[in-house]
């Protein structure tokens, strides 16, 4: 008992240092060093891939035999969504590219609500309220306020939405967890990828994966690499071993430090206004898991009374 609180408690180390991590050092690389976006989610997936097929031979878990065509929504919107979330980062401050992230929850509830038929209490409605309105606040008042990477933080949340919302109805279709969702979705994303990046970034010289990059970019580089491939891993464990809640308000705190990272780290401007912005979202996202844990938890009681 005493050996697997020790590993949760690991785990959740390992989670909390390599989300908060992932952020810092793929905004250094841009902003130091002035990396390729798409180059760089490219070598994210490429890590994440050998890894999973290092967990593989270690028997961490099995792969399914699925077919292509089964994974290519999933890995197409797999690809958008990491694209346009690194390009959010790129553009925006990082607390207007965390708050941006918080919208990912309103837009899976209409999306699920107008394509799949499925209601939410007028409770879980009302949260997405202070949500929504923190943001714009946020956004407004942000003294670095750039248009582009509002776009490109827009187009993140919704394709991260599509993501999150196919994952789920994919892994019920096909039976399969999301490591082994994610063993055929990295190679097949990277593939992508890599036919893609020469058209719209350099694969060689000045700026280019091949270019003439300095060590330290390198060590960067790879770091970034391996700390994605260690969130993969971790929320999937964490997820798996401990309970809804504690795996929420991990996440809130995760948002928090994010965000204080980004102000001490970066000097990152600021005001009042998006202060309370900040608040304002923070309040609906901690008023959504408490409702939303407590639906679930009915509903677990009710299955649990019946004969």
């Amino acid at each position: 008992m005493a050996a697997q609180r020790g590993r949760i408690a690991a785990a959740l180390v390992l989670n909390l240092f390599s989300s908060i991590s992932i952020v810092f050092v793929n905004k250094w690389l841009y902003v130091r060093y002035g990396f390729p976006n798409m180059t760089l989610t490219l070598v994210h997936f490429v890590m994440t891939w050998l890894g999973l097929c290092a967990c593989q031979r270690l028997r961490a878990f099995s792969p399914k035999s699925l077919r292509p065509v089964q994974v290519l929504p999933l890995a197409l919107s797999f690809c958008g969504f990491v694209v346009f979330t690194n390009l959010s980062l790129q553009n925006n401050t990082i607390g207007t590219y965390q708050l941006a992230k918080a919208m990912t929850t309103p837009v899976i509830i209409v999306l699920q609500s107008l394509c799949y038929g499925k209601s939410f209490s007028i409770r879980i409605k009302c949260t997405l309220i202070p949500i929504t309105l923190g943001v714009i606040l946020n956004s407004y008042y942000d003294v670095r306020f750039n248009a582009l990477g509002i776009v490109f933080a827009a187009l993140g949340v919704v394709v991260t939405s599509l993501y999150q919302v196919w994952v789920g109805a994919k892994q019920q279709e096909l039976q399969v967890n999301s490591m082994q969702l994610l063993y055929y979705q990295a190679p097949m994303s990277s593939l992508m990828l890599l036919c893609t990046v020469p058209f719209f970034e350099p694969v060689f010289g000045e700026g280019g994966l091949f270019g003439p990059w300095s060590i330290s970019a390198v060590i960067m580089l790879l770091a970034s690499g391996i700390i994605a491939f260690l969130v993969n891993l971790t929320i999937y464990w964490v997820i798996g071993n401990t309970s809804p809640v504690t795996y929420n308000m991990f996440g809130h705190f995760k948002f928090c430090i994010t965000l204080l990272g980004g102000y001490i780290l970066f000097k990152d401007p600021l005001s009042i206004n998006q202060g309370l912005g900040i608040l304002c979202t923070l309040l609906g996202i901690l008023a959504y898991t408490h409702f939303k844990l407590g639906e679930q938890e009915a509903s677990r009681s009710k299955l649990a009374q019946r004969p």
